[in-house]
C-alpha cells in the first residue's frame, strides 16, 4: 500500500467512525425497541440517561442481533435485565445476553421452572456474580426521568398460593436466580410493568393474559394501569384469551405491538386484531419486524 492509499484509507476509517459514533450519539429521547425474535419476547430499551435495559431474551440469540444493531457500539454494560416469567421463549436468548455483555442487575417474578435453559441462566448469573432482586406489585424502579412500576404479581394473591415464610425467604435471596416451585400456569406469575417517561406510558406484559387481567380487578390492582396508555405490549403473542374488554377500556392503547413470529398456536388471534384495532393501530413483528418507539416524553414517533 503506498503512503497516499494509506492516508486515504485511515482518513475513510476515520469519516466511518464519525458517521457511527454521530448517528448513535445521545439524544435525550426514550428509545423501545421491540425486536424481532420470531415466536418469543425480547425489548431492548434506551433511556434518556443512556442506561440501557433488556425484557426478555425470546427463545435464542436473535436477540443478539438486535442489541448488535441499536445498542451503540461503544456501549457493552446492560443496566437492567428483566425476566417476565420463566419459559423458553422469553428466557433463552437472554444467556447469550449475559455472556456477551456486563450485566449490572437481574429482576425476574419469583417463580422458577425446571427446564435446562433455566438452570443455565442460574448458573451464569451466579457465575458473573450478578444482582438479583424478585419483583412484586408496588416495587419501582427509577432511572431518573423514567421510571418502571410494577404492576403484577401482587403479594396477596401470592401469599395465597405460597407460605408466607417461603415467600418472605425467596423476596431476601440477592445472590441468585432460584425462584419457588409451582404447578400453576407460569403465565400467570408474568411480571406487569409500566415504563413512564414524561406524559408517555409504555405497558410491558410478557404472557399475562385475560386470567392475570381478571386478577387484576379481584386483587384492586386495576387502578394502578395507566390510562391512555400509548404503547401496549399485547399479552402471550396476540394470543385469544390475550386481553379482556375491561382491559382495554382501561388502557385504550394508542398502539398495540405484538411480538411474534412463525407458530401454529393460531397467534396473533384474529378477534384479538379485531378488539385492539378499535382503539388504535396494531403492529406484528412477523409482519414489521423490529418496531421502535421514540419520544421525547411528549411527542412519539413509530419506525419500522
Amino acid at each position: 500500500m503506498t503512503r497516499k492509499s494509506f492516508i486515504t484509507y485511515c482518513l475513510f476509517v476515520v469519516f466511518c467512525l464519525v458517521v457511527l459514533i454521530i448517528f448513535q450519539f445521545p439524544d435525550g429521547k426514550l428509545h423501545i425497541y421491540y425486536c424481532d425474535v420470531g415466536q418469543g419476547d425480547g425489548i431492548y430499551i434506551r433511556l434518556p440517561n443512556q442506561a440501557d435495559v433488556l425484557i426478555d431474551g425470546g427463545p435464542d440469540g436473535k436477540i443478539l442481533a438486535c442489541l448488535g444493531k441499536y445498542m451503540p457500539f461503544y456501549d457493552r454494560t446492560i443496566d437492567l435485565v428483566l425476566l417476565t416469567h420463566p419459559q423458553k421463549d422469553h428466557l433463552q436468548g437472554l444467556i447469550d445476553v449475559l455472556k456477551r455483555y456486563t450485566v449490572l442487575h437481574f429482576s425476574s417474578t419469583p417463580i422458577r421452572h425446571s427446564i435446562e435453559g433455566y438452570h443455565e441462566l442460574a448458573e451464569t448469573i451466579h457465575a458473573k456474580k450478578i444482582p438479583v432482586s424478585y419483583l412484586k406489585v408496588g416495587d419501582v424502579i427509577d432511572f431518573k426521568d423514567a421510571t418502571f412500576s410494577v404492576l403484577w404479581p401482587e403479594i396477596k394473591w401470592l401469599e395465597e398460593l405460597f407460605p408466607v415464610s417461603e415467600l418472605s425467604e425467596q423476596y431476601s435471596i440477592k445472590d441468585r436466580l432460584e425462584g419457588l416451585r409451582t404447578d400453576e400456569d407460569l403465565n400467570f406469575f408474568s411480571l406487569y410493568l409500566n415504563l413512564r417517561y414524561g406524559n408517555f406510558d409504555a405497558l410491558f406484559t410478557g404472557d399475562g393474559d385475560s386470567q392475570v387481567q381478571e386478577l387484576f380487578e379481584k386483587y384492586n390492582v386495576t387502578k394502578n394501569l395507566p390510562e391512555n396508555v400509548d404503547v401496549l405490549k399485547v399479552p402471550h403473542h396476540g394470543s385469544k384469551t390475550g386481553v379482556t374488554q375491561n382491559f382495554l377500556n382501561q388502557l385504550t392503547p394508542r398502539l398495540s405491538i405484538i411480538s411474534v413470529g412463525k407458530n401454529s398456536y393460531g397467534h396473533p388471534a384474529d378477534i384479538v386484531l379485531t378488539q385492539l384495532q378499535k382503539y388504535g393501530e396494531v403492529l406484528t413483528t412477523q409482519k414489521q419486524s423490529t418496531i421502535q418507539v421514540v419520544t421525547d416524553g411528549k411527542q412519539v414517533d413509530v419506525f419500522y
